[in-house]
């Protein structure tokens, strides 16, 4: 704040100035698809997220083996194509989900314009009306 000029006109335009150097890295940013003068940092995935990614992996392939092997579905082709079809429709499925979650796919929100809290010419227009049928 001690930086900013105190004239309104000076505050004006360092504005103006502030905007067209944005504008100007912006536009470096998409020709070059980076900052100038940044270098780009790995941030990684934490491993964290990779151990309960790889338990719950394990988990699930471990009880879709044991439920499989009770079922006896490997036993037979017809078992085997029955499993084959289960695995597509949820794959179908999970797709769909994932699709119609996606911010870019989704529409936006509807806002109902706010109606004009004018009860003072509402009033004296009823009044008008009024005073023309007499």
């Amino acid at each position: 704040m001690k930086d900013l000029p105190e004239s309104d006109d000076a505050i004006a335009q360092w504005c103006r100035d502030q905007f067209v150097a944005k504008d100007a890295l912006l536009d470096k940013h998409i020709a070059a698809d980076t900052f100038p003068g940044q270098q780009e940092q790995n941030i990684g995935r934490p491993i964290k997220s990779l151990a309960v990614v790889l338990s719950w992996a394990c988990v699930l392939t471990l009880g879709a083996i044991k439920f499989l092997h009770w079922a006896q579905l490997f036993s037979s082709w017809k078992g085997i194509a029955l499993s084959a079809l289960a695995l597509g429709i949820i794959t179908l499925c999970m797709q769909i989900l994932i699709r119609s979650s996606q911010s870019e796919r989704s529409t936006p929100a509807k806002v109902v314009p706010a109606k004009p809290k004018d009860h003072h010419n509402s009033e004296s227009s009823s009044q008008t009306e009024v005073e023309k049928q007499k």
